[in-house]
């Protein structure tokens, strides 16, 4: 390598350290976390929160009920494998969606 194509990479290595020094570490990735998620995706869908990248309140029923539907699927797929706070989270978070859609629709 020449010293040319050295201080390429070295600029181009410089640059990709800075930008991921500048980044916000993610959130440890749990199943509560995931639940919640999905939640809070499906509540922007309903109305009931702001878009969080635009501000804005508008309802996308389709998109609401899809959401429900992944977090009534992963219920179902992870039963006997929750523990009892991640049962009741979950139960809780899609009997509060499910009641929101309803009313959402008529």
């Amino acid at each position: 390598m020449d010293e040319e194509q050295k201080n390429i990479a070295n600029e181009v290595g410089g640059e990709v350290d800075a930008e991921n020094q500048s980044r916000q570490p993610l959130p440890v990735v749990t199943f509560s976390a995931f639940v919640l998620s999905i939640a809070s995706s499906a509540l922007v869908h309903l109305g009931e929160v702001p878009d969080p990248e635009s501000g804005e309140t508008g309802q996308n029923l389709d998109v609401a009920k899809h959401n429900i539907d992944i977090l009534s699927m992963l219920r179902e797929k992870s039963a006997g494998n929750l523990d009892a706070d991640e049962m009741r989270l979950i139960d809780s978070v899609l009997y509060e969606l499910r009641l929101k859609y309803v009313m959402a629709d008529k």
